[in-house]
């Protein structure tokens, strides 16, 4: 026997009863983006490694350990893209998007990969929605990515199931200032820590600060671990304290979380993050912050910047979870036409192209290939269709269809330029 080939681990397939979800999903994450005058970008899944390695930071963990990278056939190092903002800078600079106007505010969806080792919510592909802005300086522009976010926890029924935390990591230099003093208290305390703390002790040890080791968190906050507000400079701290008022005055609720920092370089400023106690060890749904000085690092003029990333496998995982009615799967339609006899069949098809014209968001499926009566009413069914409509010899030459409303069993005979209308009123 010929050996099945299965999907490469960690990239799962979505079929027909999933993706009417995330279609759903997706029409509804993006029309509170349109709403807030946000444009679509579509990238490239492909980039120069590179990119990546400047952007996000060569001692990480993405970079070390987690990017998909090869040579392709020209000799070029690429990486298959492990998140969204990077690229998204790129390409504003490549097509001078950010210098026509005096700000860009842009989304992007689609799938990512990092080489991480697979769990429920957690896969080597995966799907991110983001939305970047460029150009905005103020506490209001990351207020409103939060706002954005808010309506989308409150239009999904999961506002309840979400949490929302901010910290503020400062400046390159105030970073630098602080980790000295990190490294210092983390040397002290070096027994206590696990094998990956020590690694990122000397290499990037603000990631130490976003560990999942409980033990170590408790060591952070109870033996007078360095507090990174105490180390940011002026304008960072009333930045921060703008956004806090901004979220105030909304009434959206937040926690400053001191300990909170992000994976990548790029970031500086107000780092933000929802989280749910709903998903386990998968606890973040929706993260990111400033990144200032990105823009310049790759090659820009000096624009400020801020994004968000939606994590949409967790977000539908969380929403099977705490709110399985608002999940909607399957691949049912409205119509089955039901095609009884010899020499029809493009009678039958044409009728349904009428019927498509008419009706342009009815979701018509013909029969193909024959059988009984009873055979397609069983197909129809299946499909998890309303109506039949049951076109036989007699009624193709008397131009007429029967419409059969498979709930009740009622049927009547119409003339075929009205079966639209009748379609249309059986389903409203």
């Amino acid at each position: 026997m010929v050996k099945i080939i299965q999907a490469i681990r960690g990239m799962k397939d979505y079929l027909p009863v999933d993706t009417t979800c995330w279609q759903n999903l997706e029409t509804l994450l993006k029309k509170v983006l349109v709403s807030y005058g946000y444009s679509e970008i579509r990238l490239p899944l492909l980039e120069r490694t590179i990119l990546f390695k400047r952007a996000i930071g060569e001692i990480t963990d993405v970079v070390e350990k987690e990017m998909y990278s090869f040579e392709d056939r020209n000799g070029d190092h690429v990486t298959l893209r492990p998140e969204g903002t990077v690229g998204c800078v790129r390409a504003s600079i490549e097509h001078s998007l950010i210098y026509k106007t005096l700000e860009q505010r842009l989304w992007y969806i689609g799938p990512m990969f990092r080489h991480e080792r697979p769990q429920k919510g957690r896969y080597r592909q995966f799907h991110q929605l983001g939305a970047e802005v460029f150009g905005q300086h103020g506490p209001d522009i990351d207020a409103e990515l939060i706002m954005i976010c808010t309506n989308w926890w409150q239009l999904l029924g999961i506002s309840k199931y979400v949490t929302l935390e901010i910290n503020s990591i400062g400046s390159i230099n105030s970073r630098k200032n602080y980790c000295k003093a990190l490294v210092n208290f983390l040397s002290k305390h070096e027994k206590y820590l696990d094998e990956n703390c020590r690694r990122r002790m000397y290499t990037n040890p603000m990631r130490v600060l976003d560990t999942k080791n409980t033990d170590i968190k408790m060591l952070l906050l109870k033996h007078d671990a360095p507090v990174l507000a105490d180390y940011i400079e002026d304008d960072a701290s009333m930045h921060f304290a703008g956004l806090c008022e901004l979220l105030d005055l909304a009434k959206i609720k937040y926690t400053i979380n001191p300990l909170l920092v992000r994976g990548l370089d790029y970031y500086n400023g107000t780092v933000l993050e929802w989280v749910t106690n709903s998903l386990g060890s998968q606890q973040t749904i929706c993260a990111g912050g400033r990144y200032d000085g990105l823009v310049e690092q790759l090659g820009g003029h000096d624009t400020p910047a801020i994004g968000i990333a939606i994590g949409l496998e967790r977000l539908i995982l969380l929403m099977q979870t705490v709110q399985p009615s608002m999940i909607v799967s399957g691949s049912s339609i409205d119509a089955y036409l039901v095609v009884i006899g010899n020499n029809i069949q493009v009678t039958a098809m044409i009728l349904a192209e009428k019927v498509r014209h008419a009706l342009p968001s009815l979701r018509l499926m013909t029969n193909c290939g024959g059988g009984s009566l009873k055979k397609q009413l069983r197909q129809s069914n299946k499909y998890g269709a309303r109506i039949a409509l049951i076109l036989g010899e007699s009624e193709a030459a008397a131009q007429q269809v029967i419409i059969k409303n498979l709930a009740t069993g009622t049927q009547k005979i119409v003339p075929q330029y009205y079966v639209a209308e009748n379609i249309s009123n059986m389903l409203s």
